[in-house]
């Protein structure tokens, strides 16, 4: 299987969205998210990612079929000015999980990123905090910090570290 990370463009945009939408259903099952009106989830973000230069849509490929997402953004810290590139949504479709394509993916991601990292996840995710903290702790050499944060969705862990 070859894992690819493609840029996303303008025209991707319902491609995400889509996907968004099983990302947030996942995200129902161990959170308080709730269904719209619409009968849609909704990312309100998600056009933030084409106009802002700091903002990066991906898509996941699997031997070029379409595997899952991610959105990577670069914050800037108003204290010192220090950037950090945060893995703000990842996902990866549910037959491709188990197969080492958001591994692969991510360590692309990292790669293709240089620097300083961050990641948050809920901690009523428990499969989603056990695969970060391993790939994490593998990809940085156990060089890495945890911390808790209190998100819109829950407690969280934030994962610290250097690609």
């Amino acid at each position: 299987m070859e894992v690819t990370i493609k840029p996303a463009d303008r025209a991707d945009t319902p491609i995400i969205a889509n996907l968004l939408e099983l990302y947030l259903h996942d995200f129902s099952s161990f959170s308080d998210i709730e269904v719209g009106e619409d009968g849609r989830f909704g990312y309100p973000y998600l056009d933030h990612y084409w106009q802002d230069p700091d903002r990066f849509p991906l898509l996941i490929l699997v031997d070029k079929q379409l595997a899952g997402f991610a959105l990577v953004r670069v914050e800037t810290d108003p204290g010192d000015g220090s950037k950090s590139t945060d893995l703000a949504e990842f996902f990866v479709l549910r037959q491709f999980r188990r197969k080492q394509v958001g591994s692969r993916a991510a360590v692309i991601i990292w790669d293709r990123f240089p620097g300083q990292w961050q990641l948050r996840v809920l901690v009523s995710n428990q499969v989603a905090y056990a695969f970060w903290h391993k790939l994490v702790g593998d990809y940085s050499n156990q060089q890495f910090g945890v911390h808790d944060e209190k998100g819109f969705l829950g407690d969280m862990k934030r994962f610290n570290f250097a690609s």
